[in-house]
């Protein structure tokens, strides 16, 4: 063979070699750049709806940027509302893939809801303005004559817990207002409609230095476990799992935690 064949052939296959290896590198680019920097593809995308009681708007909405960041394809939306009202409305059809409960009642209640595992804890207060101005320091002072105080309504889980706690003390109230949801149990305080309300304790720190919480040793008896589940028909279904696993997972356990709510 002469040189400039050989010379020819030569170059003809460093060219072919030089182009299969640009093409492996371009697909090993590509498909890293398709499943994200650990070079797997994350499973979860999509919408992922969660309908949640309204004493978690604090730590949900946390969770819900911290799951975000974590799965940048996904938007989570939460609807925060009295866990009782939440169960009617998935009961009546309306769409979600999880659903967090602040009571195992409200979370019995939905038909659809697969296998609950409790993640938090919540226990009442008796929330005052700032220097409890009533001189409220238990339960009873709060049949005192004159006192106003706001509830939760029976069908709610801060409501029930509250009748749990005031039979438990042997107290009768007569509360000026039962509320269909904390939130607005303690709205009423902070408006002034009220001296007191019956509370969650996270709540109460929520709501920072405006709002005094009196602890009160019938609470004990009315602890509030606080199911979640994915819903049966969830439309994002793998999105529901991972959103369920992610706030059962320790850091967001720990923001459950530092807002006041404790670990089951």
């Amino acid at each position: 063979m002469s040189r400039r064949v050989l010379a020819l052939v030569t170059t003809t296959a460093l060219v072919t070699a030089t182009a299969l290896i640009a093409g492996l590198l371009a697909g090993c680019s590509s498909g890293a750049a398709a499943t994200g920097q650990g070079g797997s593809a994350d499973p979860v995308t999509g919408t992922v709806t969660v309908l949640a009681a309204s004493s978690l708007t604090g730590t949900f909405t946390t969770i819900k940027n911290d799951f975000q960041k974590a799965h940048p394809t996904v938007k989570v939306t939460i609807s925060y509302g009295g866990s009782s009202a939440l169960a009617q409305q998935i009961n009546a059809g309306a769409p979600a893939d999880v659903f967090a409960s602040a009571s195992p009642t409200n979370m019995a209640q939905v038909k659809t809801a697969g296998t609950p595992t409790t993640f938090a804890r919540n226990q009442l207060v008796i929330a005052v303005p700032a220097g409890n101005p009533k001189h409220l320091g238990a339960l009873a002072d709060l049949a005192r004559p004159g006192v106003k105080v706001a509830v939760c309504a029976p069908a709610v889980p801060c409501g029930a817990a509250a009748q749990k706690a005031l039979t438990a003390g042997g107290v009768r109230l007569t509360p000026v207002t039962q509320e269909q949801d904390v939130k607005a149990a303690l709205s009423k305080l902070t408006l002034g409609e009220v001296d007191a309300a019956l509370v969650y304790r996270t709540d109460v720190k929520a709501a920072g230095d405006t709002v005094t919480g009196v602890e009160f040793a019938e609470s004990a008896r009315a602890i509030n476990d606080y199911p979640i589940a994915v819903l049966a028909d969830a439309p994002n279904p793998a999105g529901g799992q991972a959103f369920v696993a992610f706030v059962r997972s320790e850091p967001e356990l720990a923001v459950l935690t530092a807002a006041g709510f404790q670990q089951p």
